[in-house]
């Protein structure tokens, strides 16, 4: 069994987690920070916290530069589920 950790959220990092599961956002491979949710580039801070964090990952592998589907890991979904985080 994986153990994971709770972090303390802010809004928005929640809402990127919120479109990531809705299948809105793409990440690009290799950069670590790079995410478009609708076609809109995002916070880079934020996402780069999330993928550090474990909570988002390309749903496949590709090349380095290419855009990619997003996907909640174990992590990230465990954080969406915290009934404490605030609604949109």
């Amino acid at each position: 069994m994986t153990s994971v950790i709770e972090i303390d959220l802010n809004q928005r990092e929640v809402a990127l987690l919120r479109a990531v599961a809705a299948g809105r956002a793409q990440l690009r491979a290799g950069s670590g920070g790079e995410l478009t949710v609708d076609g809109a580039w995002c916070d880079r801070v934020a996402v780069h916290r999330l993928v550090t964090g474990g909570m988002i990952q390309p749903a496949r592998e590709g090349a380095v530069g290419q855009l990619l589907p997003a996907e909640l890991t174990e992590a990230g979904e465990f954080q969406l589920s915290d009934p404490t985080h605030p609604r949109d």
